[in-house]
């Protein structure tokens, strides 16, 4: 029988490698799973894998995702997006950076529609760049407003990471819905304050966008908006109210956005397919990583890791707050490597005993959590919209990228620290304090 500590080293060793060997993700984990299974238990090994992942099949919860999935496709591939973002443009008027704020606007609300950072961020680019750069905003600017809040895509409602992190830990998805929506909204706060200031202080960065346009044309651009925020109101009411589950808050999420397309006149056979298509491609992406990293965790914590790791973490003689700080540190840097879906399983079954044991709020604790994967996003060397943001403007150096997006970063980090001060800003009924 191998030691906790060399089945650690091993597992997340082989883990890693396979990784730098460009495995992707599930076959890394899975794989993984497999060959310490057998060599742990023997072929018994394999049944703890496939029982493990039957029973994450018949989760609920899981059914969400391909309609959470379902509702990003279909507004990515109709024209509701570029309407709304016509509707940012126009409103912007001639305030200096008047377009970037529209631009994280736009993808806030494009966030709480898709629940995607990758259709945010490429999303947002693809359809603001192009005005932006004819207003002469600098180049730099844009893409670090973009890189920062296409990262709202897993933390505004409907987040489908969100959804993982209740699967995992039974807390309410209503209530991290609540508080991904709150914190979200802070972030998003944060960043238009500092473009507004930013572009106040040096107004070649980021021009006005010139005449206003006519009330009449304005008004007319709202329209644009009705559709998408009642696709958001009929997702986000009926879950905070207690009205629907969040999957079939999905499913009535789903109906509204074929509802509205069809009213819109693109609902079509050639839609459908494109869509359907892309709608299960993204959902067995996701579907196999939860399968390979259940596995991974029924081995390693079959054989006794999730007690070492969480033994050895309770050995630490530090305060309980560093405790935290530790483990959200943690989260932060494998933000940088892995996907936020693969971190969540991984990772969270050891933390959340911890947490709960040290009498700290769970919610509060799960936003964090949360955060810190969005602030991986865009942390270099290696978060994932850094390199979304390198294919929409290739002609743009890495370097130049990560010089973009520091100041957003320094703001996400500024954000944590003021959730992790002032807990009763995401949940009000938290007594902050030592247990």
């Amino acid at each position: 029988m191998i030691s906790p500590e060399f089945l650690t080293i091993g597992m997340f060793g082989m883990l890693l490698v396979s990784i730098l060997l460009g495995v992707s993700l599930t076959f890394a984990m899975g794989g993984t799973a497999v060959v310490f299974g057998l060599l742990m238990f023997g072929p018994n090994g394999m049944y703890s894998i496939v029982t493990t992942m039957f029973g994450n099949m018949w989760s609920i919860l899981l059914s969400a995702v391909p309609l959470f999935v379902f509702i990003g496709v279909a507004l990515a591939k109709s024209r509701i997006a570029n309407d709304l973002y016509q509707a940012f443009y126009l409103w912007s008027g001639r305030t200096p950076g008047g377009l970037l704020l529209g631009t994280s606007g736009f993808a806030a609300t494009l966030s709480a529609m898709t629940g995607s950072c990758a259709a945010s961020t490429v999303t947002t680019g693809l359809v603001g760049m192009p005005a932006m750069d004819q207003r002469g905003y600098d180049r730099n600017f844009v893409l670090g407003t973009i890189g920062a809040s296409g990262t709202l895509g897993i933390m505004i409602p409907p987040s489908i990471t969100l959804i993982l992190i209740g699967m995992q830990t039974g807390l309410s998805v209503g209530a991290l819905f609540m508080g991904g929506l709150i914190a979200g909204l802070l972030l998003l706060a944060m960043f238009m304050g500092y473009i507004y200031i930013r572009a106040h202080l040096n107004p070649t960065l980021a021009p006005s966008a010139g005449a206003r346009a006519p009330l009449h044309e304005r008004l007319h651009a709202l329209r644009a908006v009705v559709l998408p925020l009642l696709i958001i109101l009929s997702v986000l009411v009926s879950i905070f109210a207690g009205i629907a589950t969040p999957t079939e808050a999905a499913a009535v999420g789903a109906a509204a956005v074929v509802f509205s397309v069809a009213i819109r006149g693109e609902l079509s056979l050639r839609y459908v397919r494109e869509v359907s298509h892309a709608t299960a491609t993204m959902t067995g992406m996701v579907i196999w990583i939860v399968f390979g990293a259940s596995a991974f965790i029924a081995i390693y914590g079959g054989a006794g890791g999730t007690r070492f790791l969480q033994g050895l973490l309770f050995q630490m003689e530090v305060h309980p707050l560093v405790m935290i700080l530790l483990m959200q540190a943690i989260t932060l840097v494998l933000g940088m490597f892995l996907d936020p879906i693969g971190i969540i399983l991984l990772v969270l079954p050891i933390f959340y005993p911890i947490v709960t044991s040290l009498g700290f709020d769970p919610i509060w604790f799960c936003i964090l959590f949360q955060l810190n994967l969005c602030i991986g996003y865009i942390s270099p060397p290696f978060g994932y919209n850094l390199f979304y943001l390198k294919s929409l403007s290739p002609e743009t150096p890495i370097v130049a990228i990560y010089r973009a997006i520091l100041p957003f970063f320094a703001l996400m980090m500024a954000t944590g620290a003021l959730i992790f001060l002032f807990p009763s800003l995401i949940t009000p009924g938290f007594l902050f304090g030592s247990p």
